[in-house]
C-alpha cells in the first residue's frame, strides 16, 4: 500500500507537467479518480444546471461511486502514464 501511495503522489506530480493537455473527457476522468482516491464516494448535492462544470464534475466523481481508495488510485496512475 505504501508503493501505491508513493506512485499515486509521483503521478498527481506528473499530472501537472504532461506533454499536452489532455482532452475535457480526460480530464474530467483525472480529477475523478483523484477524488475518489482521496475523498471517498462523493457527497452533497449535484451542482444546479447553471454550474456546468461543477456539474460534469460530480457526476465524473459519481460514476465511481463504490470504487476502493486503492483501485482508483491504481487507476489514476495507468491513466497518467498512458497520458505521458
Amino acid at each position: 500500500m505504501a508503493d501505491l501511495k508513493a506512485m499515486f503522489e509521483k503521478a498527481v506530480a506528473e499530472s501537472k507537467q504532461l506533454p499536452e493537455k489532455p482532452d475535457n473527457m480526460t480530464l474530467l476522468k483525472i480529477y475523478a479518480l483523484y477524488k475518489q482516491a482521496t475523498a471517498g464516494d462523493v457527497e452533497g448535492k449535484r451542482p444546479g444546471f447553471t454550474d456546468m462544470v461543477g456539474r460534469a464534475k460530480f457526476d465524473a466523481w459519481a460514476e465511481l461511486k463504490g470504487k476502493a481508495g486503492p483501485a482508483a488510485m491504481q487507476e489514476y496512475v495507468d491513466l497518467i502514464e498512458s497520458l505521458k
